[in-house]
């Protein structure tokens, strides 16, 4: 039996163009109704989020198609950037009618409605971090040079003499965890393995935080001025940076404008620094930074650490130092030789505030990159009861890209293709393009369990303990790192920058923070999986329709995957089997001759079809 309507808004003979639009674009919307359901009448009814106005407007009957009716329209886009909501209300000579949604058929009076996301283009997006490949440092576990001495530094610092050791991961005393327990990895380190990176064909170095703080993490800034003198100098990051760029790699900041340390220069709750705190005195130049009620003992602090006390981002002169004044936080390392900004817990910092950072970045350096830490749909999110701006064109570039790791980790896992399309496609429909094409796409984080540790093991050890002394076993690690294989071709080949963390490369193991934050294992390397890495760091590079191209699936079915991308008259068409069982797939082709870039192996199209025999946990990128 006939549905009563067909509007889908990813189909083209619905909605044109896909997805999000440009302020003051126009936008073809097309319904169709069975004729027997006798409506003469529809109307697109639309909410606009931000402005709060509601509007219809009736489309044109165009006749019958069919056994349908055609309804059309088109509307311009607002003027101003928008969330905008709509859905089609249909009525008959008689009044009575039904509305349409997002939800299907409906006469509730409720609608569910779809989303239109409407953007301002005037500010450019840098096409280099999304089309190049990106790699993760935590600072102080990837390289040493020599071990360090904590003495006269912040913190109650001790320095693990063997590099191998377990990060610390036990209670104090007082039952807390301080992450005081240092490896030693230093700026120089990372300069010393740029060869290594360039190998990997990485174009990107995202380091996590590298300004003096009292934690190994150093997500808890004491000195948002000064380079953490365990990693190096300030001179240091600028030779970091100019040898990075013979090595054609970028290097951009984590910025962590949220909150600072309390045990910093600024709120000096330990009276570590000679200047007078927030903690110290109401007098302190940073007193209107923090918010205490009252002062001294009790102040907001994130998620109620008190370690960490927020700060007040609407505070003009906190404001001048981060991003407005002419020597701020984000232009003074800009200046020093960055090229953009990783933002943490960017759902956490106003909207007003975002767009500040952005302001800094576009003037101080054109051309860098401003991305947000957001772990759902950024294009809709409600953070703090207020539905958020991050990708209207006036905040950031683009976010961290949480939905794929969830929907990649759904699938690999035994979940249904069909879900991984659902997911990614909502993204794509919901993103504007240059911020769907400037994803930082990844697996794993600082902040989630190592991809071959997710992958390998059947359970989740449930103490701390045991996850602290957990190795896969042999067979388990040979199962994650077959799957592994398969998760790594498909971040290689999906639209966005894909993110490597350090060490997955390499084959390292960790369940969640700390032992995330091993040390790279340096001559002990998977050099198997390591190779295999370079291979699609190669691929990547080589072919202009995985950096630029679109994305077309091509099927989408239990286990199996497959989707094209395309640039001018090149396409890349990728191919995955996550299941443990063999899969036989047949996808369309339209050239002469194909062949697996990672194996070589040559397959014959016949009348326009590959039909292709996959073993279980295969990966293949056809070109």
């Amino acid at each position: 039996m006939s549905e009563p309507f067909v509007f889908d808004p990813r189909c083209e003979l619905c909605k044109a163009p896909f997805g999000a639009v440009r302020c003051r674009q126009s936008v073809l919307f097309c319904v169709r109704p069975l004729a027997r359901e006798g409506f003469t009448h529809c109307a697109l009814v639309i909410h606009l989020e931000f402005s709060g106005l509601r509007e219809e407007h009736e489309l044109h009957c165009d006749g019958p198609e069919g056994d349908r009716l055609r309804f059309s329209m088109t509307l311009d886009a607002p003027q101003q950037p928008e969330l905008l909501w709509y859905h089609f209300r249909f009525w008959r000579e008689d009044g009575s009618g039904c509305d349409l949604d997002g939800s299907g058929y409906r006469s509730d009076g409720f609608p569910a409605d779809w989303q239109l996301t409407v953007y301002d283009d005037s500010h450019p997006t840098p096409r280099w971090f999304g089309e190049g490949i990106t790699y993760q440092i935590f600072p102080d576990r990837f390289c040493r040079l020599s071990v360090p001495d904590p003495a006269g530094m912040v913190g109650d610092r001790m320095v693990h003499e063997n590099w191998e050791d377990t990060p610390d991961w036990r209670p104090d005393e007082t039952g807390a965890v301080r992450n005081r327990d240092f490896f030693g990895g230093s700026l120089q380190g990372i300069a010393s393995r740029l060869a290594e990176l360039e190998q990997l064909h990485v174009t990107t170095l995202y380091l996590c935080p590298v300004f003096e703080s009292a934690s190994n993490h150093r997500y808890n800034t004491a000195d948002y001025t000064k380079i953490d003198p365990m990693l190096g100098t300030e001179e240091d990051f600028r030779f970091l940076c100019a040898q990075a760029e013979t090595h054609g790699i970028r290097v951009i900041l984590d910025g962590v404008f949220n909150h600072t340390g309390s045990n910093s220069v600024y709120f000096n709750a330990e009276g570590f620094y000679p200047t007078v705190g927030a903690a110290q005195s109401q007098d302190s130049p940073y007193f209107n930074w923090y918010t205490f009620h009252p002062w001294p003992d009790d102040y907001e602090a994130w998620w109620g650490i008190r370690t960490l006390p927020a700060v007040n981002e609407s505070s003009a002169s906190y404001g001048a130092f981060i991003a407005d004044g002419e020597n701020s936080v984000i232009r003074r390392w800009l200046r020093a030789g960055a090229s953009g900004w990783r933002l943490d817990v960017a759902d956490e910092l106003p909207d007003e505030f975002l767009a500040r950072l952005r302001s800094a970045v576009d003037t101080a350096k054109p051309g860098s990159i401003l991305l947000g830490e957001v772990w759902e749909d950024g294009s809709n999110k409600i953070a703090y009861s207020k539905r958020r701006k991050y990708l209207l064109g006036s905040e950031t570039h683009g976010l961290m890209n949480y939905p794929f790791r969830t929907a990649a980790l759904a699938y690999l896992q035994g979940g249904d293709a069909c879900s991984f399309v659902q997911a990614m496609e909502t993204i794509r429909e919901n993103y504007p393009p240059p911020a769907f094409y400037s994803a930082m796409n990844f697996l794993g984080t600082h902040d989630t369990a190592r991809i071959l540790t997710v992958l390998g093991a059947p359970t989740v050890p449930e103490s701390k303990a045991e996850r602290a002394d957990f190795l896969l076993s042999p067979n388990q690690r040979t199962e994650g790192l077959a799957l592994l294989r398969v998760a790594a071709a498909l971040l290689y080949a999906f639209p966005g920058s894909p993110m490597i963390y350090y060490g997955d490369e390499a084959g390292m193991e960790g369940w969640e923070d700390p032992f995330n934050r091993g040390t790279y294992p340096w001559g002990k390397e998977d050099q198997a999986l390591r190779a295999f890495y370079v291979r699609l760091g190669q691929l990547r590079h080589s072919r202009v329709s995985l950096r630029r191209g679109d994305i077309r699936y091509l099927y989408a079915a239990g286990s199996g995957l497959a989707f094209s991308r395309s640039w001018e008259d090149e396409t890349t068409t990728a191919v995955f089997n996550a299941g443990r069982e063999p899969l036989t797939m047949e996808v369309p082709w339209v050239f002469s001759a194909a062949r697996d870039f990672l194996t070589g192996r040559a397959f014959s199209p016949v009348d326009g079809v590959l039909k292709l025999e996959l073993p279980p946990r295969t990966a293949l990128l056809i070109i």
